[in-house]
């Protein structure tokens, strides 16, 4: 596997606040390149309070214990505050994005993209909400670009097969993974540009990552081969792939609040397992419910929302047997579920700004799911057809790792 060596992009929070205007332009940098970007990055970065040592560029982790610190209902950044409170639903067989009022629990917009989109994707710098369309075995994949601040697309960029999207702790890349190709495709963050690319020839089904808490290594899910790929964010490269003990189709992965311990949703295990990141072994598993799928931390950082989607199969029935599993993380203990009233299939979501609400696409059967995170009631929302990763937006935060808005 090769990386070509990209030109360095200087990014920081303060710039990307400052960069943050009315009028949308994807393409602009949020800081200019400094006159000396050609020199070498430092091999290190400084040790914050917390002990922890991060790569070049990540902001600092501020409490070592929990990664969410600063996901908390205070921690909006002021970039992003006025931004109007929106679901963005991508509709996989639509070809389109919904677009919910989260006060009204009503579709207040619904807008064409590029074929199969799969996620909506929140940028590093917040600033931009980004659909991944991977066609789906068509050549004419794409990313379409939203302004959150007017909750309006722009242009579409050509992009080879997006199924998901994510981004270097440190900023400095877009990762778009290429499913179909088993392939990473590293790239500018703002224009898409290809800077270089990972192969993952043993990944078979590239799909969903999470990254350390220092930001040195990613772990990747295999979804069709029952693998797990750890890749090395410094030198850009794979580092190893452990195969899961049971199950076989690994989908969501979410990294534990201490940043060392991640958990891998299997839809056929029908469970989450617990994989040790630094060591990169199999240490437990948490049976949950059928077709474990999504894994979502609570604003608080104490307990894991888990998706059952209520099917084995890729494209199961509608009225399944669907439910949230509710995992502490202290424990790794189920401490209650809650079951689609009449059936369902929750698939990706996020948790509402102030925590109140877990918000889901309910795939197989064409509605979002409005999940009170107290009681678990819920409403069901009328969307396009088959909707997939949603994300909800404002979020907490100071920065995003990507997929449907992993913010830290």
């Amino acid at each position: 596997m090769t990386f070509k060596t990209p030109l360095l992009v200087a990014m920081t929070l303060l710039g990307a606040a400052a960069a943050h205007a009315q009028e949308y332009s994807p393409s602009a940098p949020m800081v200019p390149v400094p006159a000396d970007a050609s020199a070498p990055v430092a091999a290190s970065a400084p040790v914050a309070a917390s002990g922890i040592q991060t790569i070049p560029g990540m902001p600092p982790v501020i409490d070592p214990k929990n990664i969410y610190s600063e996901t908390t209902p205070s921690h909006i950044s002021p970039a992003i505050a006025q931004d109007p409170a929106r679901v963005y639903v991508p509709n996989l067989r639509g070809d389109s994005v919904s677009v919910i009022d989260p006060a009204s629990f009503q579709v207040v917009d619904t807008f064409p993209v590029g074929h199969s989109p799969q996620h909506v994707v929140p940028s590093w710098d917040l600033r931009t909400l980004w659909v991944t369309n991977n066609s789906e075995g068509r050549p004419d994949g794409s990313l379409t670009p939203i302004n959150p601040a007017t909750a309006k697309p722009g242009p579409s960029i050509a992009v080879d097969d997006p199924y998901n999207m994510y981004f270097t702790p440190d900023g400095k890349y877009a990762i778009t993974v290429a499913e179909a190709h088993k392939r990473l495709d590293f790239r500018d963050p703002h224009t898409m540009e290809l800077k270089g690319s990972v192969e993952t020839p043993e990944c078979k089904g590239v799909n969903h990552a999470d990254f350390s808490i220092d930001g040195k290594y990613a772990i990747f899910t295999c979804e069709f081969g029952g693998y797990v790929a750890k890749v090395d964010t410094v030198n850009l490269k794979m580092i190893g792939m452990l195969k899961l003990s049971k199950g076989g189709m690994p989908q969501d992965i979410l990294t534990a609040p201490d940043g060392h311990k991640f958990y891998v949703a299997d839809m056929m295990a029908d469970g989450v397992f617990v994989v040790d990141g630094d060591s990169f072994k199999e240490t437990g598993f948490i049976p949950t419910g059928i077709g474990t799928h999504g894994l979502y931390p609570s604003r608080d950082g104490k307990v894991m929302y888990v998706a059952n989607r209520g099917s084995h199969r890729i494209h199961g029935p509608k009225h399944g047997p669907g439910g949230v599993s509710i995992i502490d993380f202290a424990t790794d203990k189920v401490i209650k579920t809650w079951m689609i009233p009449g059936g369902g299939s929750p698939d990706m979501g996020n948790v509402s700004a102030d925590g109140k609400l877990l918000w889901l696409s309910g795939r197989f059967d064409d509605v979002v799911y409005a999940i009170d995170t107290d009681t678990g009631a819920m409403r069901k929302i009328p969307v396009g057809a088959e909707p997939h990763g949603l994300t909800v937006w404002p979020q907490p935060g100071r920065y995003s790792v990507g997929h449907t808005g992993i913010l830290r």
